[in-house]
């Protein structure tokens, strides 16, 4: 996975700086973010007035025995207090609203990137991580976007305005107030690297027990059929447990924050209120100006108190900024050149391996392909044919380009697939594999997968091609019916035959089949082979064949052997000339020397 290299040196789990590369997000709302910021400003300017008309109402109310003057002075407290009410009104409205939008932007920005990234990525990085990342973290910024770094801002403002009110009230007892700040400010620091360090590692848990969930939930069947219901609740209750332990810490080390802020606070609030109380007493300053001190005092207290609890959230949202933005930086692979070739308007289908030779990233000395060279005409129909891991499905892979080899060079159409656009180049390119992939939605949404543009008409006579439309009119609302996540609704068969009509919806002029009908019955293959002997004609097709019927239809067969290519011959020359596929026939087709003549049709060929 390649990443920025200013994110890698950046050092972990120390700073709030993670936080600024958040401005990209919001830059687009300026103006919410200024009406929120006005707001802002008057809703603390307004509770910092308040001070001054307390001072007020002390002195020119209660002190100079003047019911009118009172009244004055009290409607004056009144309209201040109402300006607060709107402003802050207005002021959750605008930061609410960028919260929830910075974090709609952000998954869509994350989906969007992470949509780009080659299938190698997702080996090295967990689905449900991902998800989390996604859904956890977002939903994370949402909360602290939204709410907390408002409060932050807000009791920072108040801070700050209290302490110049303190000033202009009394210099000298403000002076004590500053000689006790950095007494407060210490706990903050040192708690609050703490509190962002868990908070990544409290995410990091919550990611695996979403991951692990998610694994054994999809893969429920399984489960059950091999009774590890119980070894699977144990460990998933040991990550739940991981989690819970580090939050544990988390939230300890939180609440520890906020209770010796508080403390140090409001001691030293109770230290001002003495001397203050001496002063008032010994003629130096007013009661008014002691109530308005002692009010800016309580205040900055509780802006220390309320900063020092949502800096840990602060600290929180840091650490699910820097989740995401690994997530950003991770640069794909498989992209397209600064310049992409255009394929011909009119295909061909015409493929070309030249001395191919590749290995997996995540394993370098185990080669999977080895110096393939092969070349398949317009319209000519290949089988690859090997024993398990022989590379068969890395050559379809090769293709799609979903990697790069590590030499030598495949071309479409005589243009190198490095030099094509990975989009352009799929679009010529139709795949059904062995186990159809299927997602939630219709069956109108799942055949027009490939093809979104495609009309109705089109759909429907792709799935009458792929014998598909006789169970989806029996179907409660017919092709409106939806068919469940992965298609669970419906048998194996007929959802491969859902993935064969969306191959052919697409119109490829390379069509790749990992064994499309492994999953029919005898009756479905017969009508599944005539759709595919349809679909095959006059296209470029490669398929991967486990069974006699597909190795006698093609025109050539490959054999693969550990990343070699063995041999290319057809079946008779095969079995003559290659022990390997001789084997293979005899173990896995059934087939000792020529096929006889009832192994020749497509519908019944049906040994493996």
């Amino acid at each position: 996975m390649a990443k920025d290299p200013d994110l890698l040196q950046r050092p972990r789990g120390r700073h709030l700086a993670d936080l600024k590369h958040l401005f990209r997000f919001l830059a687009p709302y300026r103006p919410q973010l200024l009406a929120a910021a006005v707001m802002l400003v008057i809703a603390a300017g307004s509770v910092l007035a308040i001070g001054q008309g307390l001072r007020l109402v002390v002195d020119q109310g209660f002190l100079s025995d003047n019911p009118a003057a009172l009244d004055r002075m009290l409607l004056l407290v009144l309209l201040i207090i109402s300006v607060m009410a709107v402003a802050s009104a207005l002021r959750f409205y605008f930061v609410s609203w960028i919260g929830e939008r910075v974090a709609a932007d952000l998954r869509q920005a994350v989906y969007s990137h992470v949509l780009r990234l080659e299938p190698a990525f997702f080996e090295d990085n967990g689905v449900g991580e991902i998800q989390s990342r996604i859904t956890t973290d977002t939903t994370l910024l949402q909360s602290i976007l939204g709410s907390s770094f408002s409060i932050a801002v807000r009791n920072t403002l108040l801070l700050v305005g209290a302490l110049i009110m303190l000033f202009v009230t009394s210099p000298r007892l403000t002076a004590l107030v500053l000689l006790g700040l950095p007494l407060v400010m210490v706990p903050i620091l040192l708690y609050g690297r703490r509190v962002r360090r868990l908070s990544r590692d409290s995410q990091q848990r919550v990611a695996d027990v979403g991951s692990y969930a998610g694994e054994s939930l999809h893969a429920i069947q399984t489960v059950q059929a091999f009774g590890h219901e119980e070894t699977d609740r144990r460990r998933f209750s040991g990550h739940v447990e991981a989690a819970f332990h580090t939050a544990r810490q988390r939230i300890l080390q939180r609440a520890l924050l906020t209770g010796v802020v508080l403390l140090l606070v409001f001691t030293a609030v109770g230290l001002i209120l003495w001397q203050g109380g001496h002063d008032v007493l010994a003629g130096r300053m007013s009661a008014g100006e002691l109530s308005a001190f002692v009010f800016y005092a309580v205040l900055a207290a509780g802006a220390t108190g309320a900063i020092s609890e949502v800096i840990g959230d602060l600290f929180r949202a840091a650490g699910a900024t820097e989740r995401l933005l690994e997530l950003l930086a991770a640069k794909p692979l498989i992209q397209a050149p600064p310049q992409p070739q255009a394929l011909p308007d009119v295909a061909t289908g015409r493929v070309s391996l030249e001395h191919v030779s590749f290995h997996y990233p995540s394993r370098p000395d185990q080669s999977a392909l080895s110096d393939v060279t092969l070349e398949l005409k317009p319209g000519e129909r290949v089988a690859l044919v090997g024993p398990s891991g022989a590379g068969k499905s890395t050559l379809l892979a090769l293709l799609l380009r979903f990697h790069d080899p590590q030499s030598g060079c495949i071309k479409l159409d005589g243009i190198d697939l490095r030099d094509l656009d990975p989009i352009a180049l799929r679009e010529r390119i139709g795949l059904v594999s062995q186990e159809p992939v299927l997602f939630t939605g219709t069956a109108w949404e799942n055949i027009r997968y490939g093809r979104p543009d495609a009309s109705n008409e089109a759909v429907r006579a792709a799935a009458d091609a792929a014998w598909c439309s006789e169970f989806l009119d029996r179907l409660p609302e017919g092709f409106e019916t939806p068919l469940g996540a992965g298609g669970i609704r419906l048998s194996g068969g007929q959802r491969q035959r859902i993935a064969i009509a969306r191959a052919i919806l697409r119109n490829p002029s390379l069509l790749l089949l990992d064994e499309a009908t492994s999953s029919l019955d005898a009756e479905s293959e017969q009508r599944v082979q005539q759709a595919l002997e349809k679909l095959m004609e006059n296209r470029t097709s490669l398929v991967i064949a486990h069974r006699l019927a597909t190795v006698v239809a093609a025109d050539r067969i490959a054999v693969l052997d550990q990343g070699i290519l063995q041999a290319v011959g057809t079946h008779n020359e095969l079995l003559d000339s290659n022990p390997l596929y001789a084997r293979l026939a005899r173990l896995q087709f059934g087939e000792s020397r020529h096929p006889g003549p009832q192994a020749v049709p497509l519908e019944q060929g049906r040994s493996r």
